[in-house]
């Protein structure tokens, strides 16, 4: 294949297709930041992170996040010239070969589904606990998971517009909360040793436990390279990728870094450690929020951590559908799934078959008695996390592939120096990763192996099904990583 010498020309408008120009900058940020799900790191992850590293936790979610702006540089840059609905597959597929590429794919396919129903299983969860709380009325939480499941696949199979209109509502309420939550802290001057900066000092990074947290840390930024997955259905993507990207990182890292550091402040540098390994930790951001900003802006959150769950797992729906599109349109999955409803534009059958996919979860927790939370959602999560990172980490080592050859007039620090550093500090957080994946899933250790096992051996099978593909149907194989049914 030879390699573009300009970025790609806006696409054709065709019935076949997904909608075109139908999503801006804007609407990506909604998707991006609402799939993080801000809320829901905040009040029940971002405890778990200080209880681990104390002071540190706050530049814990500012180096993830600087490692992903360094990761975007280069992600961006390729995002002009590759633009498809199955992103990390066809960045990887044009900067490593087609093989590499299908091998991404379905771990990547594997990854975003076990997030998507991780947290419909958890949506599920904080509804019944919420709603139980707010009527006495006790609803099982796989009836508010179902019923979760029907809306979330019924704007899914309407248009995109629709779904980034929902996301960006519940996300300006979500990060409204956590608003006050700060303004509140900061009207009293902090907590008992008011405003402490100390917080904020690298010196807190040599401690112990830091490690650990830097697993939670990265893993709050999952979903945001969801903004190439919407290229196609994008207006300018080559500007509106991009923009929204770093507007997306940007945001999530400063926003996770000055809550964090609110948190802390909340209870004292001395305190917050320890209130967050003791029994207070699971409702330490309800707590704080209830004592400086007041009852009413706590009862809301603990609402709006149901929205925001709900958010988070229909962008997660969207990606997924998406990726089963991509992969049905070009061959690496049944043909069925890479067509798109006539009126909505949206696909379809994608939408339906992820649909079935996660009510299959949601059964089986039941049937098996299996807690939604601590199994269905922590373990998924810990398995689907860690794929993300190992696509964004091959992700990194395409856009130096792609560009290793002729740079397109780009400096070489956004398209060498950038994609490599961002791949060795990924590689080092998928090791730690790997190390302490038993605190984010509260497994053993052969429950973490089985639940890391998968993401290499569906790597194995995606190769060696272009492999084959090469040798049976060379036509088809030279279609993977296309755009609009044509080579770029």
């Amino acid at each position: 294949m030879t390699a573009p010498t300009s970025p790609l020309p806006p696409p054709t408008a065709t019935p076949q297709g997904l909608s075109d120009a139908a999503v801006g900058t804007g609407d990506l940020v909604f998707f991006v930041v609402a799939a993080a799900a801000p809320l829901t790191v905040m009040a029940g992850v971002a405890p778990l992170a200080i209880g681990m590293a104390g002071p540190a936790a706050p530049l814990g979610y500012l180096l993830s996040g600087l490692l992903l702006i360094v990761f975007a540089a280069g992600f961006t840059a390729m995002s002009r010239y590759v633009r498809n609905a199955g992103a990390f597959y066809a960045y990887i597929g044009r900067g490593l070969g087609r093989p590499t590429g299908a091998g991404s794919a379905y771990v990547a396919l594997f990854s975003y589904n076990a997030i998507e129903v991780g947290l419909l299983a958890a949506f599920g969860w904080f509804t019944e606990s919420g709603f139980e709380d707010l009527t006495a009325v006790h609803v099982p939480w796989w009836i508010w998971a179902l019923a979760g499941l029907g809306a979330i696949g019924v704007l899914g199979y309407l248009k995109v517009t629709l779904s980034a209109k929902v996301l960006g509502a519940a996300l300006v309420l979500e990060v409204l909360v956590l608003l006050v939550f700060e303004a509140g802290v900061l009207a009293h001057g902090g907590g008992p040793r008011g405003l402490d900066l100390g917080a904020l000092s690298p010196a807190h990074l040599g401690e112990s436990g830091v490690g650990g947290m830097f697993v939670l840390a990265i893993g709050a930024f999952v979903g945001f390279e969801a903004t190439a997955i919407y290229a196609e259905e994008a207006r300018r993507p080559e500007r509106t990728v991009p923009r929204a990207t770093y507007i997306a990182v940007a945001f999530l890292a400063l926003f996770y870094t000055f809550t964090v550091w609110m948190i802390i402040n909340a209870y004292g540098s001395d305190r917050a450690q320890a209130v967050a390994d003791g029994k207070g930790g699971a409702d330490m951001v309800f707590s704080a929020t209830e004592r400086f900003s007041g009852a009413w802006a706590a009862d809301s959150m603990h609402v709006l951590i149901i929205t925001s769950a709900f958010a988070a797992t229909l962008a997660f729906h969207n990606g997924a559908a998406r990726y089963f599109y991509a992969l049905g349109r070009e061959g690496l999955l049944p043909g069925r799934l890479g067509t798109v409803s006539v009126k909505t534009r949206a696909p379809a059958a994608a939408v339906v078959t992820q649909s079935a996919l996660a009510l299959t979860v949601i059964v089986v927790t039941v049937v098996s008695g299996a807690d939604p939370y601590t199994v269905t959602f922590l373990w998924s999560s810990g398995s689907g996390i860690l794929g993300v990172m190992l696509m964004q980490a091959l992700a990194a080592l395409a856009v130096y592939g792609f560009f290793r050859r002729d740079r397109r007039a780009l400096p070489a620090w956004r398209v060498v120096v950038a994609p490599l550093l961002a791949c060795a500090g990924l590689a080092v957080m998928i090791v730690l990763v790997c190390a302490h994946l038993d605190l984010l899933t509260g497994a053993s250790a052969g429950v973490n192996a089985a639940l890391i096992i998968p993401l290499p051996a569906l790597f194995v099978i995606g190769a060696a099904l272009a492999l084959r593909m090469k040798t049976r149907d060379p036509v088809a194989y030279e279609r993977l990583t296309t755009v609009d049914g044509e080579h770029v």
